[in-house]
């Protein structure tokens, strides 16, 4: 049997301080608990984990505390990234040992060589703004990171989704200018998927050469709404996670779990064949 490597990912947690609740609704820190004791009692278990932005929920120095003080009890490595909620200043100063933080002067964009699939974060927010966007510098940076090793199987993170979702009010808010970021993909064909969060649902969409999937939030869901013009409204769907699994003979496979339990599992089969 070839390397093997099995990467979970949450997005959007939106940690508030003090037991306040998200939007007034929704309990973030409870939730993101929850999360953590799903990914620590997952079998067989995941080498790491990916968290794709909006850590918190205003980027404040107490709400970082918050998050920290929960991410404590997961026993898994852990790999982070800003999304439009987060403050890269108050993000560092409340993760100083995670030396990954501080690869770039400027940006949270930083490259793993610790695993058989290379990971590789990207810096999308705009302070004070919704959207992402990727700068030149940085689009330069991940075009000579991804050349430096161009067979080994790579995932690249971000936070603001790069496609067109269908979801109205989220496609005014995405990745802006996401040719320039499939431009760079396409050159590196070693990288399997593009990752983010944002949009708080799983929605996979061709970007480039690969495949790029967002991850659904671990608290609330942004509404499932196509139509044109469509309000900005969330609810309380079923919690989830990805788990990307990648071997050497399968490539990469990516899977959608759920943070709350539901009954089962039960058999397909019995003493006498397949259960009627």
């Amino acid at each position: 049997m070839g390397k093997s490597c099995l990467i979970a990912q949450i997005s959007d947690p939106h940690i508030k301080a003090g037991g306040r609740l998200s939007y007034r609704k929704v309990d973030t820190a409870n939730a993101l608990r929850q999360a953590i004791q799903t990914l620590n009692q997952l079998m067989p278990r995941p080498d790491l984990v990916l968290i794709s932005g909006d850590l918190v929920d205003f980027g404040h120095p107490d709400e970082y505390a918050t998050f920290k003080q929960i991410l404590v009890d997961l026993a898994l490595p852990v790999y982070l990234i800003p999304g439009n909620h987060d403050d890269r200043h108050h993000l560092r100063a409340a993760f100083p040992e995670h030396n990954y933080l501080f690869q770039d002067t400027h940006y949270l964009q930083w490259v793993i060589d610790d695993y058989p699939v290379r990971l590789v974060g990207l810096d999308s927010s705009v302070p004070g703004k919704p959207y992402g966007e990727l700068s030149e510098e940085s689009l330069r940076w991940l075009d000579e990171t991804l050349a430096e090793q161009p067979q080994t199987p790579t995932l690249v993170m971000l936070h603001h989704h790069p496609f067109i979702s269908g979801i109205d009010h989220m496609d005014r808010q995405p990745l802006k200018q996401p040719h320039a970021l499939a431009e760079v993909i396409n050159k590196h064909a070693q990288v399997e998927r593009v990752l983010c969060g944002h949009v708080h649902r799983t929605i996979q969409a061709q970007f480039g050469n690969t495949l790029a999937i967002s991850c659904p939030g671990v608290s609330h869901y942004v509404s499932l709404d196509l139509t044109p013009d469509g309000p900005s409204r969330f609810q309380l769907e079923p919690p989830g996670y990805l788990l990307h699994q990648w071997s050497a003979e399968a490539g990469m496979v990516t899977h959608q779990g759920f943070i709350k339990q539901y009954p089962g599992p039960y058999p397909f089969y019995d003493a006498n064949g397949l259960i009627d």
